[in-house]
C-alpha cells in the first residue's frame, strides 16, 4: 500500500472551475515526487490539504497506518528566537520541551552552577516517566547530521542555517514522508547543493515543490504536473518530463482540433433548420447538445507570457572596467584585488554565497559606491534598469495596474503607446487581476510584476538581482530567451544554476577573502575551471559577522564532489546533447567572432599609427591597449566555446 494516496480530491476555494479537480496521486516508500505547474495552479494548496491545514470539498486522502508526515515550512520565522536545540526539539511536542530544559540544566551544571541540580533532576524524572531518552539521542543525532550548533541563538544565524534548523525540526519526528515547498528559495548555491546532497542520501519519501530545475533534475524520481486542475504523472527525471509533456500537449491539440471540426459540422447541420428537424434525428440533436456542453467545460491551457525587453540606444563599448579595486566597510575589507572589464553585450553572472559582497560589487561597478582603493572606469550612454527584490518598492495597497502605470492608463512601450491593461496581459495579468491590489498577489505574480515594471523602460544595461525566485518554468524559459536576444549588457546575481548556465557568457565568482575572479561561461563552466573550492568559512556564522567572512558555512564540495553533481548531469562515457539555448548560442558565435576580429583588426591598425605615441597621449594609448587585451581575451573564450559546442553537436 502507498504511504499516501489522494483519491478524486476536489477543492474550489471560490474558484470556478475548481482549483483542484479529480486529483489522484499516490506516493510510495522511498519515492521522490516533484509537483510542478504554473504559478497559482494549486501546488502549495495541495500540500496544505495533505497536512490537514485545508479540507477538501470532495474525495479522500489516505495514509498507511502509522505513516509519519512532516512538512518543511516555506517561510522562515519573522522573529526567530531560542536556541537551535530548542527549535529542533520543539518538533517532539511536550517531550521536546523537557529535553530542551534538561539540555540547558546539564550545560549549566557542567559550567559550575550547582543551583541547577534540582532542575536537572526534575527534567530527568519527567523524561524517565515519558520514556524519552531515545528521543534525546534522536535530537542529538539530527543536530550532528545537519552540522548544527545546539546552543547558537537562532536570530544570530543566516537564513540558510535557519532553514537547516527548520529541516531538523521536521526530521526529528523521523517522518516516512517529507513535504517541501520551494526549499531552495533565498538559499545561496552552497546551501542548495548541501540540501540537494542531504536529500539524495535521505532514505524517506519526498513530495516537494520547486522551480529550481537543477535541484529538480538531481532529486526527482517522478514528476506530477498540476495542469488546469488535474494531476498528470510522469515517471523519470525532468528531461523525460519535458519530452513526454510536449508529446501529450501535441496529442491533446490534435484531439481538440478534430473535436472542434466535428462540432462545427454539427452546428452547420443544425442551422439548416427545417431540414434538420425533418430528419427527426433526435439522437443526433442530443449528441450535439452533449458536444456543446463538453466544449463549454473545456479548460484551456494558460497562455505563455510574451514580454519583450526594450532596448535603449547602444552604450559605449566599455561598460565598466575595474583596476585593482578594493572596498572597505566598518574597518573590514569587503572587496579586494578586483580586476575585470565588462564590454557592451556581455552577460555576466555573479556567483557567491549570501553576504559575500555581490551587491557591493554591483554598486561599485555602477558608480553607486566609490572604491577605497583602485579605480572603476564606467562607460558612456548607460541606461540602467535594476531588478532587485529587496530594494524594489511595490505599493501594497495600490493596484497592479497603478504600480506599472503610476496612475496613467497608457504607457510608451517600444516607441508606441499601449494601454497598461494590455501591456500587463503580456505578463499573464488578466484585466480583473490587474485591478486587484498588490497585497493579493502570490510570490510568482509579484516577480512578474517587477519584471513588467523593469521592462516598461528602455535600457542597455540590465542589473538583475535574484530575478528567478518563484517564477514558473515557462516564464523562466521565456526570460532566458529574452535575455539571450538582448543586445545590451546584463549583470545578474542568481543562485539558479540552470539559469546561469543558459544566460551568462562569463562569471565573476567569489573565491574567499573578498576576492572575485572572472571565468568564461556559466555555473557549470566555473565548477569545471575553478582551481580549488572556496575556503571554508566555519560551521556556523552570525549574520552580524563581517561580510567578508560570509554568513554561513554549508558543506562546500570540491569540483569532483556534490557541487559538480549540481551541474546538469552527464552520463559517463557519453556527450551531453546541446540544449536549445546552446544551439542558439552556437548559431550566433561565428558572427560574434567575426565582429570581435573586425574590432581587433581596427584596434591593431589604430595602435600602429605613429602619432599615437607622441607625448601627452599616454592615457589614450593605455586605453586602446586595454581594449585590445579585452577583445583578445573574449576572442579566445569565443573560439574555445565554439569548439566545445561543435564537438558536442558532432561527437566523434
Amino acid at each position: 500500500m502507498p504511504l499516501l494516496e489522494l483519491r478524486n480530491v476536489q477543492l474550489a476555494l471560490g474558484h470556478h472551475p475548481p482549483l483542484l479537480e479529480q486529483i489522484d496521486i499516490s506516493v510510495e516508500a522511498g519515492e521522490r515526487v516533484c509537483l510542478v505547474g504554473r504559478n497559482g495552479a494549486g501546488k502549495s494548496t495541495l500540500l496544505r490539504l495533505i497536512t490537514g491545514e485545508l479540507e477538501a470539498d470532495e474525495g479522500s486522502i489516505l495514509c498507511d497506518a502509522g505513516t509519519r508526515i512532516a512538512k518543511l515550512a516555506q517561510e522562515l520565522p519573522e522573529q526567530p528566537s531560542g536556541t537551535v536545540y530548542q527549535n529542533v526539539a520543539v518538533g517532539l511536542g511536550e517531550l521536546g520541551h523537557w529535553l530542551e530544559r534538561y539540555h540547558l540544566a546539564a550545560e549549566a551544571v557542567a559550567s559550575g552552577a550547582p543551583d541547577q541540580l534540582d532542575e536537572l533532576q526534575r527534567c530527568q524524572d519527567a523524561i524517565d516517566a515519558r520514556g524519552g531518552w531515545d528521543l534525546k539521542q534522536r535530537v542529538e543525532s539530527v543536530l550532528t547530521r545537519l552540522e548544527l550548533p545546539p546552543d547558537a541563538r537562532l536570530d544570530t544565524l543566516s537564513g540558510g542555517v535557519q532553514r537547516r534548523v527548520l529541516l531538523g525540526q521536521a526530521l526529528v519526528t523521523q517522518p516516512d514522508l517529507l513535504l517541501l515547498d520551494e526549499p531552495t528559495n533565498h538559499l545561496d548555491i552552497d546551501a542548495i547543493t548541501w540540501l540537494e546532497a542531504f536529500l539524495n542520501d535521505w532514505s524517506g519519501a519526498l513530495l516537494f515543490i520547486t522551480h529550481d530545475r537543477a535541484f529538480l533534475q538531481s532529486l526527482a524520481t517522478r514528476i506530477v504536473e498540476i495542469d488546469r486542475g488535474a494531476a498528470i504523472s510522469y515517471p523519470g527525471d525532468y528531461q523525460n518530463y519535458l519530452r513526454r509533456k510536449e508529446e501529450r500537449l501535441n496529442a491533446e491539440a490534435q484531439q481538440q482540433a478534430e473535436f472542434d471540426r466535428k462540432l462545427a459540422q454539427e452546428e452547420a447541420w443544425i442551422r439548416q433548420g427545417i431540414k434538420a428537424r425533418r430528419t427527426r434525428n433526435q439522437g443526433r440533436v442530443r449528441e450535439l447538445q452533449r458536444m456543446r456542453a463538453e466544449r463549454a467545460q473545456r479548460r484551456e491551457q494558460t497562455g505563455r507570457a510574451r514580454f519583450q525587453v526594450q532596448e535603449a540606444e547602444r552604450s559605449g563599448k566599455i561598460v565598466a572596467e575595474a583596476s585593482d579595486v578594493a572596498f572597505d566597510y566598518g574597518g573590514e575589507t569587503v572587496i579586494r584585488d578586483l580586476e575585470t572589464t565588462i564590454l557592451r553585450g556581455d552577460k555576466v553572472g555573479i556567483i557567491g554565497p549570501n553576504g559575500c559582497g555581490k551587491t557591493t560589487l554591483i554598486r561599485l561597478l555602477l558608480g553607486e559606491l566609490e572604491p577605497t582603493a583602485g579605480q572603476v572606469r564606467r562607460g558612456t550612454r548607460l541606461d540602467i534598469a535594476y531588478f532587485d527584490q529587496q530594494r524594489a518598492v511595490l505599493d501594497e495597497d495600490a493596484s497592479v495596474q497603478d504600480n506599472v502605470g503610476g496612475g496613467r492608463e497608457h504607457i510608451e512601450v517600444a516607441g508606441k503607446s499601449r494601454h497598461v491593461l494590455s501591456y500587463l496581459q503580456d505578463f499573464l495579468f488578466p484585466p480583473q487581476r490587474a485591478r486587484q491590489p498588490v497585497r493579493a498577489l502570490s510570490g510568482g505574480e509579484r516577480n512578474r510584476l517587477l519584471l513588467a515594471r523593469l521592462f516598461s523602460q528602455p535600457a542597455n544595461l540590465l542589473v538583475l538581482d535574484e530575478p528567478t525566485n518563484d517564477l514558473d518554468a515557462d516564464t523562466l524559459e521565456l526570460l532566458e530567451e529574452r535575455l539571450l536576444e538582448f543586445q545590451g549588457t546584463v549583470l545578474v546575481v542568481s543562485h539558479d544554476r540552470a539559469f546561469l548556465d543558459a544566460v551568462v557568457t562569463q562569471s565573476l565568482a567569489y573565491e574567499g577573502e573578498g576576492r572575485f575572479r572572472e571565468y568564461p561561461g556559466g555555473y557549470s563552466d566555473w565548477i569545471r575551471q575553478r582551481p580549488t573550492p572556496p575556503p571554508s568559512r566555519g560551521a556556523i556564522d552570525s549574520d552580524r559577522a563581517p561580510v567578508s567572512q560570509g554568513l554561513a558555512q554549508h558543506r562546500t564540495p570540491d569540483a569532483s564532489g556534490a557541487a559538480a553533481e549540481s551541474a546538469p548531469k552527464e552520463t559517463k562515457g557519453t556527450t551531453r546533447r546541446l540544449s536549445r539555448y546552446e544551439e542558439q548560442e552556437l548559431e550566433r558565435l561565428p558572427e560574434q567572432i567575426e565582429q570581435l576580429e573586425a574590432e581587433q583588426e581596427a584596434l591593431t591598425e589604430r595602435l600602429a599609427e605613429p602619432d599615437l605615441y607622441q607625448e601627452g597621449r599616454e592615457k589614450e594609448l593605455k586605453d586602446l591597449q586595454s581594449q585590445l587585451a579585452g577583445i583578445e581575451s573574449r576572442l579566445e573564450t569565443a573560439y574555445e566555446r565554439w569548439q566545445e559546442l561543435e564537438e558536442r553537436r558532432t561527437p566523434s
